[in-house]
């Protein structure tokens, strides 16, 4: 499915947005560096081995981790395979159209799959069955139901639980015999994506759609449980100075801790 916008919307939009954050209003009533109410509900596909649908606001998505065995990458002979797909369906949005996956819904595949990748979420290595030849692959499908903004964030958090809580059938040898015994994937920290968009000289996280479709510029940034940045994408055909790059970090490590505490509660309670 592809994305579309209307420019004549947009501009009429971001006239009214600018006169709001002229008095560091928002169309929602949120403060800028507030976020919307963030809910989640796991294990909503029974079939998946993890999963968990996940809205921010009025933006809803469902992800759902399937394990199998497969050959590993030919450059990457000794991990397992993460693989992440995002998909938008065709009633999530009136601005979705038919079509093959377009570059929006490819960047929200790239950025899930950057951050929980390069913060080390998985133990790749502790997926291998044989060297070069057999390992366990980590399927990551995201489905788009509802959009309302932050895709990423939604997008990432709905992952992340699905692989989190994910259970799966490993094969070992005992005793000269193969056996299989259910365990978790080996995760090792909980990553954090937060999203936020400038217009004008703000600074808003959390956009919602009416926001995000005149942003001048958008970032999300990854954190691990460290607070260190581990992952960030960059969107928008304005560009950023440092100083505007380093208050968005400000702003965003300490909501990357409370969205933590909040996984990590939803994690506890499973």
């Amino acid at each position: 499915m592809s994305f579309k916008r209307s420019s004549i919307i947009e501009n009429l939009r971001k006239t009214q947005m600018l006169d709001l954050l002229s008095r560091q209003k928002r169309l929602d009533g949120r403060a800028l560096d507030e976020y919307r109410p963030i809910s989640i509900k796991l294990n909503p596909i029974q079939k998946a081995n993890g999963s968990a649908e996940v809205s921010i606001g009025d933006t809803k998505v469902i992800a759902g981790v399937k394990v199998e065995i497969g050959e590993p990458f030919p450059d990457t002979p000794e991990q397992g395979l993460l693989v992440v797909n995002a998909e938008f369906l065709p009633l999530s949005s009136a601005m979705v159209e038919p079509g093959p996956p377009d570059e929006y819904s490819i960047e929200v595949s790239r950025v899930v799959d950057r951050g929980i990748r390069e913060s080390q979420m998985l133990a790749l290595k502790e997926l291998v069955i044989e060297p070069g030849k057999l390992v366990y692959c980590v399927f990551v499908d995201i489905d788009v139901l509802n959009i309302d903004g932050n895709l990423f964030d939604a997008a990432f958090i709905a992952a992340v639980l699905s692989i989190a809580t994910a259970k799966y059938d490993k094969k070992i040898v005992k005793e000269g015999k193969e056996e299989t015994t259910k365990v978790s994937l080996p995760v090792r920290l909980i990553p954090v994506s937060v999203t936020s968009i400038t217009i004008g000289d703000n600074i808003l996280l959390d956009p919602t759609e009416e926001e995000d479709s005149v942003h001048d510029s958008r970032v999300t940034i990854t954190f691990d449980e460290e607070g260190r940045l581990c992952a960030g994408q960059k969107g928008g055909s304005v560009g950023l100075s440092v100083e505007q790059l380093f208050k968005i970090v400000d702003l965003s490590k300490p909501k990357a801790e409370e969205i933590r505490a909040l996984i990590k509660k939803v994690i506890g309670n499973a």
